[in-house]
Formats: C-alpha cells, sequence, structure tokens
C-alpha cells in the first residue's frame, strides 16, 4: 500500500503521519510530499526515513492513496493528476467539498456512500465534523429544523503562522501577524474571509456542509465562527430545534451509543467537554445537553474536538481505511 501524504511538513501532515502510525495503517511505502522549499528532507516514520519530494515526483510515483493537506489550489491542481492514474485521492481542503460530484465524507455517517469509483473524496471543514457527530443520530430520530451555532475556534486551524503569533504575544515579541489584530486575550468574530452576504466562508462552511453530509437541504443553518487563543480544539454551542419532541434521557443514550462520541455531561463534578480535555483525542465530546426552554422541541449542547485529529486528520484516514476494508480502491 503506497500511500502519499500531500502537504507532509505542515500542520494536518505531520498529525496524518502520527495517525496512520497510531492505527498501524497498512502503509508499505510512505511518499511525503511537500512544497519546493522542503523537497529533499527527511521525515521519520515507523522506523523509517523517507525524503520529501515534489508533486510531479508522487505522482509518477503512483501511489494507492493520496492524503491531501496542501491548501484548496493545490488540490484543485493536483489532486485531478493522481485520480487520472488511478489513485484516490483523500482532500481535507476546501476544494472539492460543494462540489455535486465529489462525496463529502465523515466515515460513521455516510461513508456507505463511497464507491470505486470516487477518486476524488472530500473530507469536510473541522467545524462541521465535530458538529455532525452529534446531530446526525438525533437527526435520524428526531428530524432536525433549524441548527443555530456558534463556535470558538483554535488558532491551530490557521495554522503554523497563527501559533506563531500567539507565542510572540505572549513572549511580548512583534512578529508576523496572521490575523488583521492581537490574538492573545482576545477574540475574533472572524475566521476565514467575508462572503457577499456578511458571513465568512467558515461560518458558511457550516451551513453548505451540514445539509450535504446529512443530505438534507432542509435543516436551516445559522452561524457565527469565533477565533480564540487557544492551542489546539474547537468548542461549538449548538443550539438544535427538531420537528419532533425528545426526552433527555433518551438523548444522552442516542449520543452515548453512537461510535466516536463521548458524553461528558455530569454537572455535579464540573464534568464538560473543553479543548483541554479534547486535545490529542480522536472523539467528539458533547455535554452541556439540555432543553431550550425559551421554545419547544429544541435542544442546547455544547461539542468539543482536537480539530487537527477528528476534524482533519484522523477523519481523513478513517476514510481511507473503511476504502481498503470495502475493498474499494
Amino acid at each position: 500500500m503506497k500511500i502519499a501524504v500531500v502537504g507532509a511538513t505542515g500542520m494536518v501532515g505531520e498529525v496524518m503521519l502520527n495517525v496512520l502510525k497510531e492505527r498501524n495503517f497498512p502503509v508499505t511505502e510512505l511518499i511525503p510530499v511537500a512544497s519546493e522549499k522542503s523537497v529533499g528532507k527527511t521525515i521519520a516514520f515507523s522506523g523509517k526515513d523517507y525524503t520529501v519530494v515534489s508533486l510531479a515526483t508522487a505522482v509518477s510515483l503512483r501511489p494507492d492513496i493520496a492524503l491531501f493537506s496542501a491548501g484548496g489550489n493545490t488540490s484543485l491542481e493536483w489532486a485531478p493528476k493522481f485520480a487520472e492514474i488511478g489513485t484516490t485521492v483523500i482532500d481535507n481542503s476546501s476544494a472539492w467539498r460543494m462540489d455535486q460530484t465529489k462525496k463529502l465524507i465523515v466515515p460513521e455517517i455516510n461513508a456507505s456512500q463511497l464507491s470505486k469509483n470516487d477518486k476524488i473524496i472530500a473530507n469536510p471543514n473541522c467545524s462541521t465534523i465535530q458538529m455532525v457527530m452529534a446531530l446526525a443520530p438525533l437527526h435520524k430520530h428526531y428530524k432536525i429544523k433549524r441548527i443555530v451555532v456558534s463556535t470558538y475556534q483554535s488558532i491551530s486551524g490557521t495554522g503554523v503562522k497563527a501559533v506563531k503569533q500567539l507565542e510572540n504575544e505572549l513572549a511580548g515579541i512583534k512578529g508576523e501577524m496572521a490575523y488583521p489584530y492581537p490574538i492573545h486575550q482576545n477574540a475574533l468574530p472572524h475566521c476565514d474571509v467575508f462572503e457577499e452576504n456578511g458571513y465568512t466562508k467558515e461560518e458558511m462552511k457550516l451551513v453548505r456542509e451540514t445539509q450535504k453530509i446529512l443530505d438534507d437541504k432542509t435543516i436551516a443553518v445559522t452561524a457565527t465562527a469565533v477565533r480564540i487563543p487557544t492551542a489546539g480544539g474547537h468548542s461549538e454551542s449548538v443550539n438544535v430545534a427538531f420537528e419532533k419532541d425528545f426526552d433527555l434521557t433518551e438523548i444522552r443514550n442516542i449520543l452515548s451509543n453512537t461510535p466516536g462520541v463521548t458524553v461528558q455531561d455530569n454537572l455535579n463534578e464540573n464534568s464538560y467537554p473543553m479543548p483541554i480535555y479534547a486535545n490529542g483525542k480522536d472523539d467528539v465530546f458533547v455535554g452541556r445537553i439540555r432543553r431550550d426552554e425559551s421554545q419547544p422541541n429544541t435542544l442546547n449542547m455544547w461539542i468539543v474536538a482536537d480539530n487537527l485529529r477528528k476534524g482533519a486528520a484522523t477523519n481523513t484516514v478513517q476514510i481511507a481505511e473503511y476504502l481498503v476494508e470495502n475493498s474499494l480502491l
């Protein structure tokens, strides 16, 4: 099994390599791929050293699977070149997510949609993944009408430059800025670029991707995405209105029995999800589960996950595992 990791020297790429190793994915040959400035460097993986190669070289090596985490423009240009030679591409950028010819996959929810013909598969946005992981099983039981979500997102979602900005601010050093304002002791209601409707691209991802993954365009979604100075893990306040009424005990049971979801909701012990707890873990943590008393059939939840793991690298590897296990390569 030849596996190319495109963007192997980036934040998500490094986590992908760790996840491949942790989950004992059957890699017989690793092809680490990065930008020209990183070509020739070596990467250690499972006791061996591998040389970082260019995209053109990686295509010539004909990998079975290419895990992409190198930005949308790279994916748009190079994913089709890999697909043409028979490589299955799992792309972590936003490039293909809303393409109607491409599947947008969270394995626990909709991996069964995949077939051998899917040569470019899209990995959803990190904030979307953790939200739909908790909402998909509830949608089956009660049918979602509307979602109001506010996110509190880690700087690691922006990348190395943002992590460096916070480190510099903590140390009192003036340096390169990833954001238009300081992030230390601050909260920026500005994730990604603004669209014409006044929402950011990140906020609209939550709208469009949720409808596509849950295969229901009738679900109304409105979002506010905020960047906060945490180093790892996204948090979300989610208010969801259902068509049917629900019992809170049943809600907790459904979530507790959902693979990949951990209910952490014991107020007597101050137990609830936090980024500091979710960091480095693959599960999506759900807590503060309570009825919205202002209107019928409506639930409040607090959802936290490691955005670099389940929100990106782990979900990507899980898609690859599904393809291997079901002979879809």
